[in-house]
C-alpha cells in the first residue's frame, strides 16, 4: 500500500520531532523556525495533527512532566515515522528537482525575485 502525501503541518511536525522529543509549544516554535515563519500552526491544528500522527504510529509519547502545575507531554518520532518522513522528503525533492529543471530550461531565475 502506498502512503498518501503528508500534509504540510504533519510534514513539519515530523521534521521538528526528527531532531529531538518536543512538547506542543516546542513544536509550534520549531515549525515556525523550519518554515522561516511562513507556517504558524494554531494549537487546535497542532493537536489534531499530533492525534493523527499518534494513531498512525508515526509519533508516540516520549515522557511527561509537570511544569507550573500543568502537565507537559513530550512526543518523539517513531522508526515508522522516520521512514515515512524520509520517503516524503525524497518525494518532495524529486518534485522540486523537476520544477527547477523546467524553470531553468525556460530561462527563469531559481530562487530569485519575481
Amino acid at each position: 500500500m502506498k502512503d498518501s502525501p503528508l500534509t504540510e503541518p504533519a510534514f513539519l511536525v515530523l521534521t521538528a520531532l526528527a531532531e529531538q522529543p518536543l512538547h506542543g509549544y516546542g513544536m509550534l516554535e520549531d515549525v515556525a523556525r523550519i518554515s522561516e515563519g511562513l507556517v504558524k500552526l494554531q494549537a487546535g491544528t497542532l493537536y489534531t495533527v499530533i492525534d493523527r500522527l499518534c494513531t498512525e504510529g508515526l509519533i508516540e509519547i516520549d515522557h511527561e512532566e509537570v511544569v507550573q502545575s500543568r502537565l507537559r507531554r513530550y512526543y518523539r518520532i517513531t522508526a515508522i515515522g522516520a521512514t515515512r518522513l524520509s520517503r516524503e522528503s525524497a518525494r518532495l525533492a524529486r518534485h522540486a528537482s523537476v520544477a527547477t529543471q523546467r524553470l531553468r530550461q525556460h530561462g527563469f531565475v531559481i530562487g530569485g525575485a519575481a
